[in-house]
């Protein structure tokens, strides 16, 4: 099966109300528990690259981790997706291994600047039959090199953004935020913004900044040496309450660490003697799996990959045309 877009796997999702977490990727295990995941659960998936994890594979090792997962996975509709490209280089390079979409995110620039970068990305992208996302507004938080202040997505601006760009999905901001510490207490988000944004824009929106910090893995990353005591983030409550208002897309990235790092921080304190990585990044990928097919079944992705017809990149371009 070739690779999908992600025009065409949130189509389906806007369509039929549901969204598809986008994972993010690291490594070998973070992929296999995420395929894993998704055969347990028969979902679309979207694996996410950032800028970082580029470096951190030296590109060409992302781009075959993702072409293992393609081969083996073959019954299942997989779009990999570049997660925050900050430039036009960036967005050229995972092109240039292969992504089927990518996002810019000029986000912290002006209104001009932003729809004019965003442009010329849609332009070098939909040349090749490869989905662009974009974000207007800005997100909490750090992530990488994702940094700043929260500011809401305008609805006004949010139509005119879409028809200046041409984009195929809109990150919007509504008071989530980057990395494990969002929140000092349970946050309220600003739902009735996605309710407004889906009423007026034809193109399916995405919810970044939605890891949940689970208590649990909280708690043991804690009790096994870490110091986490003020992580907190979005209740699945929350996010499910944003899908039915018109979400599609669901960034995840910083539960899936937590559920590897407490599990190997629980092996390395009940069994110092191990050594083998295998002994350790093996029941990782475990939780990792366990984790993220909870999420498929909370954001109702679960049983929907056989709603499904994943035509080419080739193909793709022909209708950008």
């Amino acid at each position: 099966m070739p690779i999908a877009t992600l025009k065409q796997v949130l189509g389906e999702a806007k369509k039929k109300k549901y969204a598809v977490g986008g994972f993010n990727v690291n490594n070998m295990e973070q992929i296999q528990a995420i395929m894993l995941a998704a055969q347990k659960t028969k979902s679309p998936v979207i694996l996410q690259a950032s800028k970082g994890a580029l470096a951190y594979t030296n590109l060409v090792y992302i781009k075959h981790l993702v072409l293992a997962a393609l081969e083996e996975n073959s019954n299942l509709p997989i779009v990999m997706h570049l997660d925050h490209g900050d430039s036009l280089e960036t967005v050229k390079k995972a092109i240039g291994l292969g992504f089927s979409s990518v996002m810019i995110d000029a986000s912290n620039k002006s209104f001009r600047k932003n729809v004019e970068l965003t442009k010329k990305v849609v332009k070098y992208a939909h040349g090749f039959g490869v989905s662009v996302e974009a974000e207007l507004g800005t997100l909490g938080g750090i992530e990488e090199h994702v940094k700043g202040a929260v500011k809401l997505t305008d609805p006004k601006q949010a139509i005119d953004f879409v028809d200046k760009t041409g984009i195929d999905a809109l990150a919007v901001a509504i008071g989530t935020s980057h990395g494990a510490y969002k929140f000092k207490k349970t946050p309220k988000l600003a739902l009735e913004l996605v309710k407004e944004i889906a009423k007026n824009v034809n193109i399916p929106l995405v919810m970044h900044g939605s890891s949940s910090i689970p208590l649990n893995l909280r708690q043991q990353i804690n009790r096994y040496g870490g110091k986490m005591p003020n992580a907190k983030g979005v209740p699945i409550s929350s996010i499910q309450k944003a899908i039915k208002y018109g979400i599609s897309k669901v960034n995840v990235d910083s539960d899936s660490r937590m559920a590897i790092t407490a599990t190997i921080r629980k092996v390395f304190k009940k069994h110092p003697e191990k050594f083998d990585p295998r002994e350790y990044l093996g029941p990782a990928r475990e939780e990792m799996t366990k984790l993220i097919a909870s999420k498929m079944r909370a954001f109702k992705t679960a049983g929907h990959a056989k709603d499904y017809r994943v035509v080419s990149l080739k193909e793709t371009k022909k209708r950008y045309r």
